[in-house]
């Protein structure tokens, strides 16, 4: 039987960083992982810096009917001038294109991602075209709210699973979908571009300033943010979609009698870390599929320590498996590593994803004793 996290769909620990390694990454992960570059706070104080100069400069004004909040119950609400961006425009028009090359041969047409997905129907549409995802939730058409929400739900689950993404970090739900939240409706829409590599490319840097009204000791506090919803390089980031070639490509396909050399280098490079655990890599093919030596070893070179509880030490289902590779993979991309890989390859063994991931690691920390 597969031991499993107490709740690997909310960890509630903490990963702790060695502090005898101060050359060991920096990690993204406001309070679980103690940063240790300068260039990372640097880097972070750049981002605030341009994001205060980009976000309108009017003052917040809440209007104290705006919101019917109880004592410390927060809720956020988007800027009005944020939805006249060109840019978020431009994505819109972008989305909006994609799913109707998809859904073409189904005879729909979508002319607003809000008032068009927000029950689910075209969603369940979309989703049994791409990934051939069948709910029987969705053979009829229903006007009950509640019913709604329900199957929305449903379908949410299957769509997560199929991203490789937790409950917990999903930026949306089903109740923001169904109440047309387009901060939600985005995320989940770009996320699925990039999942099925959408070949309309999406536009770099969008950005919707939100006001998070808090209400305390019986006043509304409000406070800016800014909600990234695709990166300022998008399309040009290999993390979010693949490249058009790199090195690995041409490996497979020219000089295939290297190849055991490359796996022969990356394997000597795992076990020299590994050791430390008394662990050991026989097959590079097949012996990181299930997410577990991953995570051991991003810990031993990150030089932090990833609580037992928040993934799966014996996964036995490909579920328990995609948890643990995306966990390995977002702490990878959480501090700094860029490289392309989807989860869900790496769990059916295929040898490139795998090699591009150990090849990253490699490149960072080859020097590492």
């Amino acid at each position: 039987m597969a031991s499993s996290p107490v709740n690997p769909s909310s960890p509630t620990g903490t990963l702790k960083r060695d502090a005898s390694k101060k050359d060991s990454g920096k990690l993204g992960w406001v309070g679980t992982l103690t940063r240790r570059k300068k260039g990372q706070e640097v880097d972070e104080l750049e981002t605030e810096g341009r994001h205060a100069i980009e976000s309108p400069t009017t003052p917040i004004t809440v209007a104290p009917d705006t919101f019917d909040l109880d004592e410390n119950e927060q809720r956020s609400m988007v800027e009005p001038a944020s939805l006249e961006s060109i840019k978020l425009k431009e994505l819109k028009e972008v989305l909006l294109d994609w799913i109707n090359d998809e859904l073409s041969e189904h005879r729909i047409v979508l002319r607003d991602i809000t008032e068009d997905l927000y029950d689910g129907q075209i969603l369940a549409v979309l989703m049994d075209k791409l990934a051939g995802i069948k709910l029987s939730e969705f053979e009829e058409v229903t006007q009950s709210v509640e019913s709604q929400r329900a199957r929305l739900s449903i379908l949410l689950e299957q769509v997560n699973k199929l991203l490789g993404v937790p409950q917990h970090r999903a930026k949306w739900t089903a109740n923001a979908i169904h109440g047309k939240d387009i901060v939600a409706i985005l995320h989940l829409l770009v996320a699925l571009a990039r999942h099925f590599e959408s070949p309309r490319k999406l536009p770099g840097g969008v950005r919707i300033n939100m006001v998070v009204v808090q209400k305390k000791g019986g006043i509304l506090l409000p406070n800016k943010i800014v909600e990234e919803i695709t990166a300022p390089n998008e399309g040009e980031d290999v993390q979010n979609g693949k490249p058009e070639r790199d090195a690995f490509d041409a490996l497979f396909d020219n000089a295939p009698e290297k190849l055991n050399v490359v796996k022969k280098s990356l394997q000597v490079f795992v076990n020299k870390h590994l050791a430390k655990l008394s662990l050991e890599v026989a097959e590079v093919d097949s012996q990181f599929h299930d997410g577990v030596y991953l995570i051991f070893l991003l810990g031993l070179l990150e030089g932090f320590f990833v609580p037992l509880y928040q993934f799966y030490i014996t996964p036995t289902t490909k579920d328990q498996k995609l948890h643990n590779v995306t966990l390995a993979i977002d702490l990878m991309r959480d501090s700094g590593l860029k490289f392309y890989a989807k989860p869900d390859d790496v769990v059916q063994k295929d040898l490139k994803s795998t090699l591009r991931i150990l090849y990253c690691l490699f490149q960072k920390f080859k020097s590492l004793k």
